[in-house]
This record gives structure tokens, sequence and C-alpha cells, in this order.
């Protein structure tokens, strides 16, 4: 559905219906915030559940008896060990070494594979994936064709047992294991469970017919109203990110950046070969001039695109700023020289033409409490 020159997800009216401050983000109109704002969306996240609608990523489906290799010759982390309803978080790099985008692929089938991608980056992604697929495998661009839900938060289990079937009889969606995907049942309609998620919490995203995702949406939001479960915008998940330390795109990688100096180089498997990994294996070896750390911020917010200065000069930028409504404070992520990166650094950020002290601190800046 289009709205002039945006894209509406499925679930447009019920954002609108819940009293949604709908805005224009990635060519989509989405909600960045409830009635309650973002800092109690936050909080609900952290201390019950939150329901988010991500309609708007893309989503990329490869299949055939050669989509395994395929996909592993795409992406940077280790594909070909990746076992039939399992998921790995990984990089599409260009051959320069740099980012074009990060996905999670999920092995389906045996020789289906899905591949999700930032919605900012959906038709550059796709373009990116034929043609370096070329005739190896199926390619289809299912992101029209697929609503995603996310139930995020302590409680997210137990609301998404009470409306989930596995096709798996014996099993339970409780017993699914972090980066684990499933075939299921979800408010009656038929889904892929994965137990995978962006805000640092425990919880699950819901990939259902794009036809059919009111109806997961309306059970999930009943089977957890009594439990504090309440709808989240944008707003409040780039807050709850950015607390967990995870990459947004735009932001802390892009074209610019490769995997090294962005703190990702945990994610390439360098063993094997992959689109950029010779240039990303000698960045590796160089070693980076700059690395990505996180900031505490003493008298302001730090927002995207602030410098980052030392003795008066700019030496760095902020790539994302915020308030952390769970930890207290005002924190950022910034690339600095390697040689101011170590915790305990003090730089500043300039504000307003105003250099604001900050500090240089471990991340994330918020990890939850193993159960």
């Amino acid at each position: 559905m289009t709205s002039g020159t945006l894209l509406r997800t499925p679930l447009h009216e019920e954002h609108v219906a819940l009293g949604a401050k709908m805005v224009p983000f990635a060519g989509w109109e989405m909600p960045i915030q409830y009635r309650d704002g973002i800092v109690t969306e936050h909080r609900a996240v952290r201390t019950a559940a939150g329901i988010f609608d991500l309609s708007h990523m893309g989503e990329v489906h490869v299949r055939g008896p050669r989509a395994g290799a395929t996909v592993d010759r795409l992406v940077s982390s280790d594909i070909a060990g990746l076992e039939v309803g399992k998921a790995r978080y990984g990089l599409l790099c260009n051959e320069k070494g740099t980012i074009v985008d990060d996905v999670i692929v999920y092995r389906l089938e045996a020789e289906t594979y899905l591949i999700v991608v930032n919605a900012s980056n959906a038709a550059k992604d796709v373009a990116h994936i034929r043609r370096h697929v070329g005739g190896d495998a199926d390619v289809e661009d299912a992101s029209l064709d697929t609503a995603l839900i996310a139930v995020q938060g302590p409680r997210a289990a137990v609301i998404m047992s009470s409306v989930t079937d596995l096709e798996i009889r014996e099993a339970t969606v409780e017993d699914l294991a972090p980066f684990g995907v499933v075939a299921a049942r979800v408010g009656g309609a038929r889904a892929h469970v994965a137990r995978t998620g962006y805000t640092g919490e425990d919880g699950f995203e819901v990939f259902v017919p794009w036809d059919r995702a009111v109806g997961p949406w309306a059970r999930l939001l009943a089977a957890g109203g009594a439990l504090g479960l309440r709808p989240i915008g944008l707003g409040a998940r780039d807050t709850l990110r950015l607390e967990a330390r995870y990459s947004l795109y735009g932001n802390e990688i892009d074209e610019t950046t490769d995997p090294i100096e962005a703190g990702l180089g945990w994610t390439c498997h360098l063993a094997k070969d992959f689109i950029g990994r010779d240039a990303i294996a000698k960045a590796k070896e160089r070693g980076p001039d700059r690395k990505i750390v996180g900031l505490v911020v003493e008298g302001g917010v730090a927002r995207h695109g602030h410098q980052v200065v030392h003795d008066g000069k700019a030496v760095g930028h902020v790539t994302s700023g915020t308030f952390g409504p769970t930890v207290g404070k005002n924190i950022a992520l910034a690339y600095v020289p390697v040689a101011l990166g170590k915790v305990g650094t003090e730089l500043g950020v300039r504000i307003r033409e105003r250099d604001i002290p900050v500090r240089v601190v471990r991340t994330p800046f918020y990890r939850r409490e193993a159960p």
C-alpha cells in the first residue's frame, strides 16, 4: 500500500488506531512513537515486552541445490556451517571490503535461505545479491509479500507461547534456542518464528504473509496486554539498540566503513572465500586507523554527525547518540583514532559550538542479566 510516495505496511491502520505518530522512514510511513512516548515504550521492553512492526524490512529468498554455497560466498559469516532451523548475523560486503549492509541469514530448509536486509538498502541489496548470484540459485525478493512482527522483552516468550503452535508438535516456542527459526502458526496465520531481535532483550521475530499480518498483531496485543506488552515505535527501537551497542546502517556502518574499524571483524570468517574477503584480511593485518567507541556525555546529548574533539581539534565524529533510559546517562557511539579509543580517555563533543566533556566507556552500555 502507498500513500503518495511513501509505502505503508499492512499494519498502518492498526498504528493509527493506537494513536501512533507516523513519520517518513526509508521510503515508508512508520510509527515513531505512540501515545505514551519513547521513554515509556523503551522501559516496557526492558521490564515487560514490546511489539514492533518491522514490515518495512526487506526479505530475500535464495533457493536451489547451490543456494548454501552461493549465500556463503555473499555473506561474511560462516553460512556453510549453518544448520536448518538456525540463523546467523553477517555482512554483505563489496570487493573493496566495505559494508554494503548487515543482514541476518535464516536457513529455513535444506535448499532455502532467507536473507533479511535493512529497509533503506532493500533495492540496493537485492541488486547486489542478484548480480553476484547470477544463475547459481533462484533469488526472490519477497519484501512486499512478507510482514515482520517482533515481540521483545523478558515476557516475550510467555506472550508468544499463548498464540503460537509450532509445526514440531513436541516443542513449544519457549524451547526455541537463540537464533533458532521454526515454522509455526501464530494467531492462526502460517509463519516462521525466529528467536532474534534488535533490542538487547530476549525476543522473537515473526514472518507472516503480508495479507495475514493483522491477525497475529491483534492476537499478540490482546494476549500481552495484562503482561505489560506495549506497541513500540522507531524512536524506542533506536534507543534500545543503542544501549545494546548494535550498529545501525547509515550511522555506524556504510560503504565507507570496513568491518575491522566498525568492530565487526568477528562476523568475518576469513578461512573461507567471500566477496571482500581479501581486502578485509589486509585491513585486519594492517590494523585500523580509527575505531568505534562508546561515550558517556556530560551535560548534553550528542547526535549523529557531531564532531569529537581532543585538545580543541576535531579528531572524529559521533555516529549515534541519545539519552539511555535504562542506563540513565547520555550515551553515544563515535569513530575516533585508535590511540584515543582506550576506555577512560577524556574527549569532547562539539555541541552548538561548545565542547562538552565525554569519556570513553566499555560497551554495550546495557546488557541484560542471564535468566
